[in-house]
């Protein structure tokens, strides 16, 4: 797969040294927006698909065979997801950047915290992308750079990001960042480069290892992951046995993470 291959490159060897975006987006979005004048969202619809599964050899391409997902249970959350987020950074080196605007900062994933207004309760949970089934961001992206992998990772090719943050206002789940400035330390299986959007991508690199991602390794006592369509896997299993919620169901977007406790 050609553009998963790209990915594990530097993404700033293709920008001028002041990480501006080059001639080429900027030519692209113009006519883009000369076209059509405006960002059309498709019609989102609902389904689930579960056939059975195996687990892919290294040297086999990506089927939707398997989708991938992920069910967190807050109740197990000790520390509400804090060691989730410090792992995701470990993993993909983002979080330390020495920022201009605190604002700015990368979220791939952030603890989130929720109070019922009638009692007080609150409850922390992580979130991330959501990997939906039918994933606002891949529809409206003018480039084809975020896309879903037929195991149902969403992903980001940001060799062809042109950074018109389109997706951003799409997600319903402020899963998104854009890199406003020049970042070091990359890592080389998880590229990041000025100018572009970036987000969870379920640790794409560990999963085709054959590893769990590093969110799940952090806290393995509240967070399972493993394949949707195998109705023989832990995951599906709990989900069956216990249930599990989507963050925004009434959209009909059938993510691929599901949450217990919320």
């Amino acid at each position: 797969m050609s553009d998963r291959n790209h990915m594990h490159q530097n993404v700033d060897q293709n920008r001028g040294d002041d990480g501006n975006i080059n001639a080429y987006r900027r030519q692209f979005m113009a006519s883009v927006v000369g076209i059509s004048g405006v960002a059309t969202v498709a019609t989102i619809a609902p389904g689930i698909i579960l056939q059975q599964a195996q687990a892919k050899p290294a040297d086999e391409m990506v089927t939707n065979k398997v989708r991938w997902g992920l069910l967190i249970d807050t109740s197990r959350l000790t520390d509400g997801g804090d060691a989730c987020v410090e792992a995701c950074k470990k993993e993909h080196g983002w979080g330390n950047e020495k920022l201009s605007n605190k604002e700015q900062d990368a979220q791939w994933i952030r603890k989130v915290k929720v109070t019922e207004k009638m009692t007080g309760h609150v409850t922390s949970l992580p979130v991330m992308c959501q990997h939906c089934d039918t994933a606002p961001c891949v529809d409206v992206c003018p480039t084809g750079a975020s896309m879903k992998r037929a195991d149902g990772i969403v992903l980001v090719n940001k060799h062809i990001c042109i950074g018109c943050r389109y997706c951003m206002m799409a997600c319903p789940y402020k899963a998104r960042s854009f890199v406003h400035e020049t970042l070091t330390d990359q890592r080389p299986y998880s590229p990041r480069g000025r100018g572009v959007v970036e987000s969870c991508n379920m640790c794409v690199h560990r999963v085709d290892a054959g590893k769990k991602p590093a969110c799940v390794e952090a806290a393995p006592e509240a967070i399972l992951f493993g394949d949707l369509n195998d109705k023989e896997s832990d995951i599906s299993k709990a989900l069956k046995e216990f249930g599990g919620t989507q963050i925004r169901a009434d959209l009909g977007l059938n993510t691929g993470v599901r949450y217990r406790g919320i």
